[in-house]
């Protein structure tokens, strides 16, 4: 037997092993993203910002006991730090002062299993210490959106995720 055919043998045998992962899903629907306070300037820079948020609640769907999905309602973004034009670019600058910037969110949630209504409510999200790290939950330094991706973390795990 070649050595890959050994490692994808040893690495299927060992898949038996671990438990499986239980799972939900998180369901996300931005309403009148046009009336938005902020999610960038252009349509390019809207969409991707929409598109990361999205993306990223998707993911803590992973965090949800099985069975679980919690549909999300976005009724407003406002971004971390403001954007300032630039003169001698095309491209925009967003500055992060702290305190009076910091990034917001207004959602509507709803927690559902086996047809069933667990949680609902709505709330209003932000981070006034957005600029310093929070307790367990240090910043992201890659990827898009670190402040905001921080403050949702932060509120899933304390309202959604499953005991660890």
């Amino acid at each position: 037997m070649s050595r890959t055919a050994i490692g994808l043998t040893l690495a299927a045998s060992c898949a038996f092993l671990q438990p499986a992962t239980a799972a939900g899903t998180v369901e996300v629907n931005f309403v009148a993203p046009a009336q938005f306070s902020d999610v960038g300037r252009s349509v390019v820079d809207r969409e991707r910002t929409l598109r990361s948020l999205s993306q990223y609640l998707q993911t803590l769907g992973s965090a949800l006991p099985d069975g679980q999905t919690l549909s999300l309602e976005i009724h407003d973004v406002d971004l971390a730090g403001e954007v300032e034009p630039l003169r001698w670019s095309w491209h925009d600058l967003r500055v992060l002062r702290g305190g009076v910037d910091s990034p917001r969110m207004t959602v509507r949630y709803t927690l559902r299993a086996d047809g069933r209504t667990l949680k609902a409510g709505q709330a209003q999200l932000s981070d006034m210490n957005y600029l310093f790290a929070a307790r367990g939950y240090p910043l992201r330094q890659s990827g898009t959106l670190p402040y905001e991706t921080r403050m949702l973390r932060q509120w899933f795990d304390e309202n959604f995720a499953a005991p660890r």
